[in-house]
């Protein structure tokens, strides 16, 4: 069957590396989506091993979709019974760019009358929708519709250790984007300055110890009908096969103590509170002896009217420090306009991504390579 990964803006080179490291080598990259063909034990690998995409769908049609009874007609055409039984609670979700059908309630509607008239004939019942959920997406773009069911429900950055409130949190699967974009290894040290609720010194260790981000949490389709339920076992055991455990030093510094609580008790959650340093502390304070380190942070934007002349010296200060380093990478994702020149250095790489729909850039600043 064919399987696409939506991916974030500027993340979609980071999925397919994540892809051809999980033995996908034939993969397309299209319109923000990763697509690939694979079977059931498939969906459940990507699913669990994915740190980076934010689903995994199953793409059920293509089809053309400037009226109402082409969306109908088309969605009707799907054996839906070989998904769904009579308990089936279906949920429909549906975006429309630059295409004749642009309301997209109503289009869902029709969707979901298209599905229920399908399942009808099939059970001749109405459906109770009180069983396992059912999202059917429609996404539509110059007219052209792509028909997708999701396989994992909650998107797959909730991975189910980030329990308690923070402001401004980080995404988990941006946090892995980052964190893939640098040189980090097991083997160096990694720090994050600003860690706030904890997400990127956690998926740093996730990734330096092979821990699946998806291991410990459920996912839609585990609770279909005529779905193998081995493949989600198999899936999790293969995930816990892989882990290792080496002594990596990640540090977690943060300003706000109630911070540094939180992220605590959340790397506790994922099982992994013991591989990072917390320290509540001004980042000026941080320094380090070893060699070819990676810093890689998201400080505050600025966002606040009246804070610009402390985010100018929050920004010189941070240079200064990476100057002081001069063995250690740093990557930093930012919004503000003017960072480079409040860091004191133009970056060596510049990435856009989006935080919260907010356009950021990854800013990356190399050091001399080991000898």
């Amino acid at each position: 069957m064919d399987i696409l990964i939506p991916s974030a803006f500027g993340a979609e080179a980071v999925v397919k590396r994540q892809l051809y490291k999980l033995g996908y080598l034939d993969t397309i990259a299209l319109d923000g989506k990763i697509s690939l063909s694979g079977d059931w034990n498939d969906v459940a690998r990507l699913n669990v091993f994915l740190r980076s995409g934010e689903r995994v769908l199953i793409k059920l049609a293509t089809f053309n979709a400037s009226t109402f009874d082409e969306v109908y007609d088309n969605v009707s055409k799907i054996r839906w019974y070989d998904y769904m039984d009579k308990s089936a609670c279906v949920m429909v979700d549906v975006k429309s760019v630059n295409s004749a059908l642009g309301a997209v309630k109503s289009v869902g509607g029709v969707m979901k009358k298209a599905i229920m008239d399908s399942l009808y004939s099939k059970f001749h019942v109405t459906l109770s929708e009180n069983g396992a959920r059912y999202i059917v997406g429609l996404s539509i773009k110059n007219d052209v519709a792509t028909l997708t069911l999701d396989t994992s429900g909650e998107g797959l950055h909730k991975r189910g250790y980030r329990t308690l409130a923070y402001s401004a949190p980080l995404k988990e699967t941006l946090a892995a984007t980052m964190i893939d974009l640098t040189v980090y290894n097991k083997d160096k040290y990694f720090a994050d300055l600003f860690c706030g609720s904890g997400t990127l010194p956690i998926e740093a260790c996730l990734k330096a110890l092979n821990i699946a981000p998806g291991k410990n949490r459920n996912f839609d389709f585990e609770n279909w009908k005529n779905i193998d339920k081995d493949c989600i076992k198999k899936a999790k055991e293969e995930a816990s096969d892989g882990e290792i455990k080496e002594k990596i030093k990640v540090f977690a510094y943060d300003i706000n103590k109630n911070a540094i609580s939180i992220a605590k008790f959340h790397a506790k959650n994922a099982g992994v509170e013991e591989y990072i340093h917390f320290q509540a502390s001004d980042m000026r304070e941080f320094s380090s002896s070893k060699k070819y380190g990676v810093i890689c942070s998201n400080p505050p934007y600025g966002e606040r009217l009246g804070e610009e002349k402390e985010i100018t010296a929050l920004y010189k200060d941070l240079g200064n420090l990476y100057r002081s380093l001069p063995d250690w990478n740093a990557y930093i994702l930012t919004s503000h306009p003017l960072f480079e020149s409040c860091f004191g250095k133009n970056a060596d790489k510049r990435r856009k991504l989006f935080n919260a729909n907010l356009q950021c850039y990854l800013y990356t600043y190399m050091s001399k390579k080991p000898d």
